[in-house]
């Protein structure tokens, strides 16, 4: 019953009679379909469409929780109140509340708010509560162990924020993009990309065969660069990779290195994007 608190996450929320509609017309993900007790992958884009911030949606009493990365919540703030004009919206950072994530069957005390992780059922539950409230039996690094065996990238760990689009972050194998929604910020690139099947890059998990494999390092076939590795923990970790080179290195036998060690790469159990043929460990 693994419950571990999460100091590297913050609650923004969002409130008022125009809460829906601010932030219908500017994330990815849609606000008017989510449902009570979810929580929902959503992005707010650079008009370029690449991700500015990554946060989950939920609900509260008269608007929206969004949690997201505790470094970047205030300039989250600063960024919807560009789009607020004269909505009836109140924005603010709650420092008040903490964030926690459950899995496995973990239960909840009775005073404290749990939400279904919508990306995958398998990440479990986010939990929010008063500062000091949490009796956590598992740690921070033990949750991002978690999510890495998942397959499930985070911003600013897995990819840069504001050099990635969300096909790139799997945001469209996660719940996190509606296509059929109107328009929000970036919403004519993220399109683009989905009806042309022109997301050639992807965050993939890869496995060490032999040797260690270390955040930020390059992923190479032969002389050609295929991507950089993101999270790790063990010999496994996520890694931003181009297919098309991964599809070319396989067809090759060019096996795939990052520094001296040798590894290889997996499709995650969710995606269903076209992949290559799996190189296979061993």
């Amino acid at each position: 019953m693994p419950i571990a608190l999460l100091p590297d996450r913050a609650v923004v929320t969002v409130t008022g009679e125009d809460a829906t509609g601010l932030l219908q017309g500017v994330v990815t993900c849609n606000v008017e379909t989510l449902e009570p007790g979810e929580a929902r992958l959503g992005a707010l884009l650079t008009p370029q469409g690449k991700v500015l911030f990554e946060f989950l949606l939920s609900r509260i009493e008269g608007g929206y929780r969004l949690d997201t990365e505790a470094t970047r919540a205030p300039d989250l703030v600063k960024r919807l109140t560009l789009y607020r004009l004269r909505a009836k919206v109140a924005l603010a950072l709650d420092p008040t509340i903490a964030v926690a994530a459950a899995w496995d069957g973990a239960g909840t005390a009775m005073d404290l708010e749990s939400v279904t992780d919508g990306r995958l059922a398998a990440l479990g539950s986010r939990l929010y509560a008063g500062q000091g409230a949490f009796s956590a039996d598992a740690t921070e690094a033990d949750y991002h162990a978690h999510r890495i065996t998942l397959g499930i990238p985070e911003g600013g760990r897995d990819y840069a924020i504001g050099d990635a689009f969300p096909h790139e972050a799997l945001f469209d194998q996660l719940g996190g993009v509606d296509f059929h929604k109107g328009c929000y910020v970036g919403q004519e690139v993220v399109s683009r990309m989905q009806h042309r099947g022109t997301a050639r890059t992807r965050i993939v998990p890869v496995v060490a065969v032999e040797g260690t494999l270390e955040t930020g390092a390059e992923i190479t076939a032969g002389q050609r660069g295929l991507g950089t590795v993101g999270s790790v923990v063990g010999t496994r970790g996520l890694a931003l990779l181009r297919l098309d080179r991964l599809a070319d290195a396989l067809a090759t036998g060019e096996p795939l290195r990052t520094g001296a060690a040798r590894i290889g790469v997996e499709k995650p159990g969710f995606a269903t994007f076209a992949f290559p043929e799996v190189m296979q460990a061993g």
